[in-house]
């Protein structure tokens, strides 16, 4: 199932089911939002068709899956992945199944609520680690990515798509809604425990940059991907493709631009 045709899915699949509109607003709104919202998610999926190795089977780990959209996008194309989450979206995984069936197989798609502290994984587990804003909620950090790079098998990847902590107008807009409060303490009624959570806690390539290199993670530089910068109104006479191309344009010939103005940020990581 290409990208276009899972989208096509999704958005039925919204009409018809209303609890998950707080997180996916792709239905609603004007053209141009809509627009705006549909070439960002495309742009995500495209990103992990290019840098997932359908040549040969793969142990995949989406860690923070939340709603289960990567992990039903690769089970419509046949691909098994496992997904773990603190969030209580998972509540509405097992009727999300039940919509996709009728696409593909959804048994492709495995998944559990479980704090990734807790988790006893074995080393060299996993060929790929799927980390779809989530790193930035996962504290400490850095015991975070070494428990990952002992996850990886060698030449494993960890593909992380984010939101971009250089950005100015994101970081406006967070600190407005929580001041400087990066890490907090939540009690996790699940679990029965109290647990630390990134409070949005974005970070810039270069932070990113340097927590990896910490647990001898290498960085793939031709997987440097900035994403949405133009506004909805750039939708109104252009096409998404046309939006994109000209994005990407800007941020691969200005340097200050791409690091304090797209919202996006996505980074491939290897064992």
């Amino acid at each position: 199932m290409d990208r276009e045709e899972f989208y096509t899915h999704l958005c039925e699949e919204l009409r018809q089911n209303p609890a998950l509109y707080p997180y996916y607003k792709l239905t609603y709104d004007s053209d141009q939002q809509q627009q705006f919202r549909k070439a960002y998610f495309l742009q995500r999926l495209e990103y992990l068709d290019k840098y997932l190795d359908r040549s040969k089977p793969l142990k995949i780990w989406d860690c923070g899956c939340g709603y289960g959209t990567t992990g039903l996008y690769l089970a419509m194309n046949g691909i098994p992945s496992e997904g773990s989450s603190l969030e209580y979206y998972i509540s509405q995984l097992d009727s999300r199944r039940e919509f996709w069936q009728q696409y593909g197989d959804t048994s492709l798609f495995t998944y559990h609520y479980a704090n990734v502290f807790d988790q006893n994984i074995a080393p060299e587990s996993y060929d790929v680690i799927i980390m779809q804003d989530t790193l930035h909620h996962i504290e400490p950090v850095e015991e975070a990515l070494s428990l990952f790079y002992r996850a990886l098998k060698k030449g494993g990847r960890l593909i992380l798509i984010e939101e971009n902590g250089a950005c100015i107008i994101k970081n406006i807009k967070l600190f407005l809604q929580r001041g400087n409060k990066r890490v907090v303490k939540v009690y996790d009624e699940t679990l029965q425990k109290t647990v630390l959570m990134g409070n949005e806690n974005i970070r810039s390539e270069k932070q990113w940059r340097e927590l990896f290199a910490q647990t001898s993670f290498k960085l793939l530089e031709d997987s440097l991907y900035y994403t949405r910068i133009l506004p909805p109104c750039s939708y109104k006479k252009r096409s998404c493709d046309e939006v994109i191309s000209r994005e990407q344009s800007f941020w691969a010939s200005k340097k200050w631009f791409r690091e304090k103005g797209f919202f996006g940020l996505n980074m491939v990581f290897e064992k």
